[in-house]
């Protein structure tokens, strides 16, 4: 039994600003990995990227689990080797399948993915197409428009627009024709790290210029009154879409820190939502992986007025958070899957 299980290859950390986070969602789908019938199935290698874009083996990364945060320079092997990937580390040879589970740039992008396509090694989540198209929100919104998806109103930003009065002035006005407020957000950014609400001018410019330091590309949105809804979606060959959740806070808006600090927020699995709404947004959330040629798994976010009865899709996200608080775990709970079977089921898709 033990020699005809898959060798799993969990890695986890990354150099984005969700480092963190990775390393909480990472400890979740190693307890999926390790729990149930999944012992019999998987042999589990874990591995970390430090924040330098070094990897490291499964003594250095199951340390970092234990830990629950990130390696310091004082904490890993010396001398160091130089910032960036210079190869995979040892025991990665019998690898069958790889596990990432990276959030943000350099991580769910396309990189690591492609990575993974030139070892023509099987791994799980989106491929390289779907998964750059889906963390840029500036291409993202424009398959979405392509899909006839709606949205709330948005402007597109080029950094290079901030840098003069002849581009910036004008690019401005054409924001402020969203009315305040608005969100200033990073393109290729998740977890709201960088993202701003802006209530004025003098606002906005900050904003701006504090988005344009993490990212070239910026997307300013208008601000709506609405009810934040996600659906979990899973497979390959057969996609579906789980039941739909809400997330209700008491903050001004879901930051970072509301998202990622227990007790800020609440979740109601599944949403108290008139008839037929939950089936448009379940439709939805597949029409939008569509759009974004995303397949294995995702999570799409949407705003839902209830007054007027309108969805907008938000975004999608195609290495869901995988944390204690994360919905996308939550979802399946709630639709039938535990975590071991849903991390069985992710492992599987990959293979298809």
């Amino acid at each position: 039994m033990t020699s005809q299980r898959k060798h799993v290859g969990l890695v986890f950390g990354g150099v984005s600003g969700e480092h963190e986070v990775s390393i909480r969602s990472a400890s979740t789908v190693l307890a999926g990995l390790t729990s149930g019938s999944n012992p019999e199935r998987y042999a589990v290698t874990v591995l970390y990227i430090d924040r330098e874009g070094r990897w490291w083996g499964p003594g250095i990364a199951a340390a970092v689990l234990e830990r629950g945060e990130a390696a310091t320079d004082e904490q890993l092997p010396h001398p160091l080797p130089p910032a960036g990937f210079r190869g995979l580390p040892q025991d990665c040879e019998a690898i069958d399948v790889w596990y990432p589970v990276l959030h943000g740039p350099n991580g769910e992008d396309g990189t690591v993915q492609g990575l993974f396509r030139l070892m023509r090694q099987p791994f799980v989540g989106a491929g390289v197409l779907g998964s750059a198209v889906s963390m840029d929100k500036q291409a993202m919104k424009a398959a979405f428009a392509a899909a006839g998806l709606s949205q709330v109103p948005y402007v597109c930003v080029q950094a290079s627009e901030l840098k003069d009065d002849t581009t910036f002035n004008p690019l401005l006005k054409r924001i402020e024709q969203l009315g305040y407020p608005c969100f200033v957000k990073p393109a290729n950014l998740g977890s709201s790290v960088g993202i701003s609400k802006v209530r004025n001018r003098a606002e906005l410019v900050e904003g701006l210029h504090k988005a344009s330091l993490l990212d070239p590309r910026l997307v300013v949105e208008q601000g709506v009154t609405a009810r934040e809804l996600e659906c979990a979606v899973l497979g390959r060959n057969d996609l579906r879409a789980s039941v739909v959740g809400e997330v209700r806070f008491e903050a001004d808006w879901y930051d970072y820190e509301t998202k990622y600090t227990a007790g800020l927020s609440s979740t109601l699995i599944p949403a108290p939502l008139p008839d037929g709404v939950a089936d448009r947004i379940r439709q939805q959330a597949l029409q939008a992986c569509e759009a974004v040629g995303v397949l294995g798994m995702a999570r799409v976010d949407f705003f839902y007025d209830e007054a007027a009865g309108t969805i907008w899709i938000n975004e999608i996200n195609t290495l869901p958070g995988f944390t204690s608080q994360s919905m996308y775990p939550m979802l399946w709970a709630a639709s039938g899957l535990t975590l071991d079977q849903l991390v069985h089921e992710l492992v599987e898709t990959a293979g298809e």
